[in-house]
This record gives structure tokens, sequence and C-alpha cells, in this order.
């Protein structure tokens, strides 16, 4: 019986972890479109115009994987997980630094007849998602990293119970009660 393309994929990150360059030669294509598709899902809020294209977050990713050196790659979703948190790590640090620019050094006076500029309310809105998933983490961690792998990183319910080493059924009551527990600690801080 062949061997399925998720085994591959997943032989072919334990040879890159090993040091085999020809490894990540083969599995660039191989992963290339399922990051595309998560970096796409992560931007479509964004505002129109906005300047980051699912391209440039993918590249951006691949460029830090490449760099990171003795990553133990257990398999196919884990690889996807730690991209996810790649992922939603650049687009925090980017939210950061649009809402730290408003708030000084070339802040322009706010005429308040006009409506609140979307980008700096959504560079909020990533923050506060991200300080919400941070006190979640605190409270319960798994709870929190389910939320990261379905949400920013578009993982299904069986690659997350992978990843995570529960049951789906587990995984479903978790994000559940996770994303309960997100939007009280959203709209609390609203």
């Amino acid at each position: 019986m062949p061997e399925s393309p998720s085994a591959d994929t997943t032989e072919l990150l334990r040879a890159w972890a090993d040091g085999d360059s020809q490894a990540l030669r083969q599995l660039t294509p191989r992963v290339y479109r399922e990051l595309r598709r998560m970096a796409g899902r992560l931007l479509q809020n964004e505002r129109p115009g906005h300047t980051l294209q699912s391209t440039d977050l993918v590249h951006e990713v691949y460029l830090r994987l490449v760099n990171a050196q003795e990553v133990d790659w257990r398999h196919r979703a884990h690889f996807f997980a730690v991209s996810a948190t790649l992922m939603r790590r650049i687009l925090l640090d980017r939210a950061r630094r649009k809402a730290a620019a408003k708030r000084g050094g070339k802040a322009q006076a706010l005429d308040l007849d006009k409506t609140i500029d979307m980008a700096q309310a959504q560079a909020r809105e990533v923050v506060a998602l991200d300080d919400a998933l941070n006190a979640l983490a605190e409270v319960d961690p798994r709870k929190a990293r389910i939320v990261e792998l379905r949400f920013f990183g578009g993982l299904s319910v069986q690659e997350t119970a992978e990843v995570v080493k529960v049951s789906s059924d587990t995984v479903m009551r978790d994000w559940k009660l996770a994303r309960a527990w997100l939007l009280t600690e959203l709209n609390s801080g609203a």
C-alpha cells in the first residue's frame, strides 16, 4: 500500500529537520498552497487596500521557518500548527506597530466628525483578541491552543486533535467553551 501524501510530508519534514536541504526543496511545493489558503483566510477581514498580501505573509512565515533551528517535526499537522502560530505573531506585530504609530510620533489631528479609521479599529481588535487569548491561556492553555490552531491555522477538528493529542470530541467541546469565554472577555473589555 503506497504512503499517503500526509505521511510523505511528515517524512520530508523529518528529513529537513535532520539537515537535508533536498527535503526542503521537495517539501515547499507540497505545503505552499495550504499556507497560502491559511494566510488568505487570516487576511480576508483586513480593510480594503491593506498592504499585506497572502503571498507576503507566507513568505515571511517561510523565512522564519527556514531559519528555525532544531525543530522536531512530529507530523504534517504540527508543521501547520507552528505556521499558524507564526502567522498570528506576524499579524499581531503589524497591528501593534500600526496602533503605536497612531498613538505618537506622526499622529495627525483627528476630526471627530469623520468616521473612525477602520485600519486602527482592526488593529485594536487584533490586539484585543490576542490579549484575550493570552488570558485564556493562563486559565486553560489547551483551549487557547485549540483556538489558535482552529482560528488562526484553519486546522480541521481532526488535525487539531492530532496536534493537541486529544479526541475530536474534546476539541469540539473545548472549541465551543473557548469561543464563549473569548466572546465574554472581549465584550467585557469593550
